[in-house]
């Protein structure tokens, strides 16, 4: 994974950046299989593979296929990501140990979902159990989501297509 985003930043071809930020996103897909998070690896493959690779592809048939140079370095878009890093740090100063037992977020449902989520679904895997079964409703509502914005996204895409068809222009 750390060679393909070294790639993603190194390259100016952008079909090949495209190309490689898909293997990149199948092979965050296969870590989570391993981590046994299916239902996040089956996202990550659908979206981050599938989807985005496919409306990329799409703006770059609108777009010419290399990087343009710039012609001085940008210095305002480092500033501003290096702002936003130390807020992000900032923002974590007071958040609980990683993994600890008595954090806030783990005294409210997740004892219940821990303790029942197996003998009352069957499912042994405690997040497939919240996002299929406790929150089936709102993960329906996300997919529907996600599959309306690119749909929309398709239907931008082809009318500025057939603009430019109409008005005689061939880039």
């Amino acid at each position: 994974m750390g060679m393909s985003a070294y790639l993603i930043v190194r390259l100016h071809n952008l079909f090949a950046v495209v190309m490689v930020s898909g293997v990149y996103s199948l092979l965050a897909a296969t870590f989570f299989v391993v981590v046994d998070a299916v239902d996040v690896a089956f996202t990550e493959a659908a979206v981050g593979a599938g989807i985005s690779t496919v409306l990329m592809l799409g703006a770059l048939s609108l777009t010419k296929g290399r990087e343009k140079v710039p012609s001085r370095p940008a210095i305002l878009p480092i500033i501003i990501a290096l702002a936003t890093g130390v807020a992000l740090i900032y923002g974590t100063l007071d958040m609980p140990n990683y993994g600890d037992p008595d954090a806030p977020i783990h005294q409210h449902v997740a004892p219940t979902y821990l303790a029942d989520s197996k003998p009352k679904t069957g499912i042994p895997n405690v997040v497939t159990v919240v996002l299929a079964s406790y929150r089936g409703y709102d993960t329906l509502g996300e997919v529907t989501v996600i599959f309306t914005a690119g749909i929309c996204v398709m239907v931008l895409l082809q009318g500025r297509r057939r603009r430019r068809k109409a008005k005689g222009d061939t880039a």
